[in-house]
């Protein structure tokens, strides 16, 4: 064993003594339990006949990207509900959520044919429409900082293709693409540190700027562009591409509206700044479907529970994904992971004392559509915005969380915890507590069986930017894992290079057998898992997580 390795063992161990002496938080509910027997059982059959890679190439390679409302959601969805069933889960379903229309792409190409013909690696944005056939025109590079810039662009842009953005700036590249946790930084991340000198979000700005963007996308519309062309925000040929229109059937299409990577967008839009002719032909063959009900829907599937079956411990992944890679770390990882979970504690011969169930979720990339609606109609909800502020200011994913009452449902009392797993292909190395003190002593004692896989390290910061959020959002013990970031938000995050390869297979196992590891302690307590107060109504408004935008994003940017 590695001197790191057995440090972090040691640490967890002692973690756990210190935790359990008198006077400690979890010394008044006693000792945390944690059944060694099954946790063996668990990495032997996770780490030795591990399929989590199966799953992963069912999803990435077989059915491909899976965009919320389309043909290949549905394949994923019902290709998932069968294995689960096949696996011998039982109650295996799927339950419909509101959502639209879909959206397919079939073909796109983007060519530059004057100074010089050469191949742009471009991707269209999601729920945007093609271009009825290869369409070619001259480049305009515009700016509109503010609504009054649209005026001086009227009748100038029939026929064009709009490059619309600054040149991007290239930096040589100083630091790895792929990192892990240090020690150093996973002990720093293990601090708690307040949140209130966090800059809050500029409701303000983002009002303004999304409601300019969408006047933006009209005059475009208008005034009949080819296509509209964007920078992407990374380097090296990867394209970040995720939504840019509306799954909303009766809105606007808009127009065709690509994200070029960064260096030929480059090229072009220095080009056209100094008047430099640049002619570019755009070929995108996309199509709306019909709204399905199968299309957006979850996916749930149980472990029945003995003694305290009518109680639930939840764990989850998102299914859905953008279109321009194959949806592999964003979130076939996650997916794959909980799903082999489920497998790992069935062919291991565990049998839990609460239901364990398993939910693969839909519509998260468009704001967390699939588990705010399964929370509101199973656990608890609040009144939704008046229809004033729903259609005249932020869309849902922008405004934050919901203002107003909770209403708690019978599944509130029941259900003990939810677990996600959504951060990337990387190896779990811990846990966040989401503010919940109570729970540290507990997440220590189940990971200190797990140490030596890398996975040792419990903070009481909360993190947000995925399905968890509506159930903590709603009291409900909900957690996110810490996982090594790898090459996630620098190269495959909504990127067309977010394929299977980049899933390394011995962190998707080890992932796997946490995930197995909580979800087995969870239903196993004498207790559920200890509660934070029921949150208040929170102001109108308040960020949900995560960092400032820059910016807005288009409509149906997330």
């Amino acid at each position: 064993m590695r001197r790191a390795a057995r440090t972090r063992l040691q640490a967890g161990v002692l973690a756990v003594a210190v935790a359990l002496l008198p006077g400690s938080p979890a010394a008044a509910e006693g000792p945390e339990k944690v059944d060694l027997d099954a946790v063996t059982r668990i990495r032997l059959e996770g780490l030795q006949r591990g399929k989590g890679m199966e799953t992963a190439a069912k999803l990435c390679d077989e059915i491909g990207p899976r965009l919320t409302g389309s043909p290949a959601y549905r394949k994923a969805a019902e290709w998932a509900k069968g294995q689960l069933s096949e696996w011998g889960l039982a109650n295996a379903r799927v339950e419909p959520f509101e959502f639209g229309r879909g959206w397919v792409l079939e073909r796109a190409a983007v060519h530059m044919l004057v100074p010089q013909a050469t191949p742009v690696e471009a991707w269209p944005k999601a729920f945007t429409p093609g271009t009825d056939g290869p369409k070619s025109g001259p480049a305009v590079l515009l700016k509109v900082e503010k609504e009054e810039d649209l005026a001086s662009w009227k009748g100038k842009l029939a026929g064009k293709v709009v490059l619309l953005g600054d040149v991007p700036e290239a930096r040589p590249g100083e630091k790895p693409d792929s990192e892990r946790y240090t020690d150093e930084e996973l002990a720093k991340l293990s601090r708690y540190e307040p949140r209130d000198g966090r800059r809050p979000r500029d409701r303000d700005r983002m009002r303004r700027e999304y409601q300019l963007r969408r006047k933006l996308a009209a005059f475009l519309a208008e005034e009949k562009v080819l296509a509209v062309l964007e920078p992407s925000r990374g380097d090296d040929g990867t394209v970040f591409a995720q939504g840019g229109g509306t799954w909303k059937p009766g809105e606007p299409e808009g127009v065709p509206t690509l994200v070029v990577a960064a260096e030929p967008y480059g090229r072009m839009a220095r080009l056209a700044g100094k008047k430099v002719p640049v002619e570019v032909e755009v070929d995108v063959v996309a199509r709306f479907t019909e709204p399905d009900p199968l299309a957006a829907v979850n996916v749930l599937a149980e472990i029945p529970g003995t003694d305290r079956k009518d109680e639930v411990v939840m764990i989850g992944a998102h299914l859905d994904s953008w279109h321009a890679g194959t949806g592999a770390t964003d979130n076939a990882a996650g997916v794959a992971a909980v799903m082999e979970a489920a497998r790992i504690l069935k062919a291991a011969g565990l049998s839990p004392r609460r239901t364990i169930r398993v939910a693969l979720w839909g519509g998260e990339e468009q704001g967390f559509l699939g588990s705010r609606a399964y929370v509101d109609r199973e656990i608890a909800s609040r009144p939704a915005p008046p229809a004033g502020e729903r259609d005249g200011g932020l869309p849902d994913w922008m405004r934050g969380a919901r203002g107003g009452p909770l209403t708690l449902k019978p599944g509130h009392a029941k259900l003990s915890a939810y677990f996600n797993l959504d951060n990337g292909a990387g190896k779990v190395r811990g846990v966040y507590t989401q503010e919940n003190a109570a729970l540290e002593p507990v997440f220590e004692a189940w990971l200190a069986p797990l140490a030596d896989l890398g996975a040792a390290t419990v903070t009481n910061r909360s993190t947000g930017g995925t399905d968890h959020q509506p159930f903590d959002q709603a009291g409900i013990p909900a957690f996110q894992f810490v996982q090594d970031q790898l090459e996630y938000m620098t190269r495959t995050h909504h990127s067309n290079v977010d394929v299977l390869e980049r899933i390394p297979p011995a962190d998707l196992s080890q992932a796997a057998v946490v995930v197995a590891t909580f979800a087995w302690n969870a239903a196993q307590r004498d207790a559920k898992l200890p509660r934070k107060p029921v949150p208040p109504s929170p102001a109108p408004g308040a960020p949900e997580s995560g960092p400032d935008r820059a910016a807005a994003p288009a409509p149906g940017d997330r």
